[in-house]
């Protein structure tokens, strides 16, 4: 096939997305497919050749790419575009897209996860891997989310969906109980989150969350193991747990060497980790997601799980945690990738049936 491999973007997690769609790309072209690394915001503008020639490029275009301990500087990223116009996409994006015969999405955050790139490329008839628009938009919106799992009973902390201006911040800090996690919306990998314990660690939280926009979730804080596990096609996957080596599952302890101690399996009982699968495929299947996703849990010191978020384009670099879990029932990462590729390809096509 060819692959479009579609990375970066421009949001907050768009080091994670670059590292990703690396390593797809390249586990992708090992298993024969004519597979490109295409950055979606900047584009195709430093690529010299003919772009009917693209899918023969050396090494796919890849770049060499890791999560930096810092998110990225998106003002910064804008300004080293050569075309400094309002679009998202770069380049020639949608016209290499539409020449592939399907797009690996490698993007994380709000460029990837919302689903207004999979609405462009079903509106443009181009495959794409993951869940379909409407599943990503709301599971990319964590209060959303929430009313799902409430719904359908999938266990979740309390929470209060929150829109504020600066000047509500008083009477919010006395409303609100603490601790409590405090998220923006439509963030991911753990930017935007601040977890206050005091009153004013509070207040301080919800002034800093305004840089990323008025609208947030703050639930009560649960505490106990952080478990994470994948759902691939109909089944979930082994769980894995996260021990960090701070005190939360920070940005730096998700991306950087050493940062927290992950065990996959989990040394959880057969028990739990049903429960916690169970309430995943659960989710998964209500959200009307699609090939894959990974959601999030704390296992309180009871055995019950709490339900935090689910992710639909989850972290797909080697090392990340589906492919640690998918290795445990004997799917290699260009395996895993492959599946991914194939079993979009039919979820799309029975989207048109």
């Amino acid at each position: 096939m060819k692959i479009v491999v579609l990375a970066g973007g421009l949001s907050t997690e768009r080091h994670v997305g670059l590292t990703t769609g690396t390593g797809a790309c390249r586990a992708l072209r090992e298993k024969g497919h004519q597979a490109i690394f295409v950055d979606m915001f900047l584009g195709l503008e430093n690529y010299k050749g003919k772009l009917e020639d693209i899918f023969d490029a050396p090494d796919g275009l890849c770049p060499d790419n890791r999560v930096e301990s810092q998110a990225p500087d998106l003002e910064a990223v804008r300004r080293s575009r050569k075309d400094q116009g309002p679009s998202m996409l770069g380049k020639d994006v949608l016209t290499v897209c539409q020449m592939a015969d399907m797009v690996f999405l490698a993007l994380h955050g709000s460029c990837g996860e919302d689903g207004r790139i999979q609405a462009t490329l079903d509106l443009l008839g181009v495959p794409y891997t993951g869940s379909g628009y409407l599943g990503s938009g709301m599971a990319m919106d964590k209060s959303v989310t929430k009313r799902m799992m409430d719904s359908i009973g999938v266990r979740t902390a309390p929470w209060h969906d929150v829109y504020y201006a600066r000047e509500d911040i008083p009477r919010l800090v006395e409303e609100l109980e603490v601790p409590c996690a405090v998220k923006i919306v439509n963030g991911g990998s753990s930017i935007g989150v601040d977890l206050p314990d005091t009153k004013e660690e509070l207040r301080s939280a919800l002034e800093k969350m305004l840089v990323y926009g008025n609208h947030v979730v703050v639930e009560k804080k649960i505490r106990g193991r952080e478990i994470q596990i994948g759902v691939l096609g109909n089944e979930y996957l082994p769980a894995v747990e996260i021990i960090p080596k701070g005190e939360y599952f920070d940005y730096v302890c998700k991306y950087q060497s050493g940062g927290a101690e992950e065990i996959c399996p989990a040394l959880i009982t057969d028990d739990e980790w049903k429960q916690i699968g169970e309430m995943a495929l659960k989710l998964h299947n209500a959200l009307d997601l699609k090939v894959y996703s990974r959601a999030d849990f704390i296992l309180d010191e009871e055995g019950k799980a709490w339900c935090l978020e689910v992710n639909t384009l989850p972290g797909m670099t080697p090392t990340s945690l589906v492919p640690q879990e998918a290795a445990q029932i004997g799917l290699s990462y260009a395996d895993l990738c492959e599946k991914i590729v194939k079993d979009s390809f039919a979820a799309r096509k029975a989207e048109k049936v």
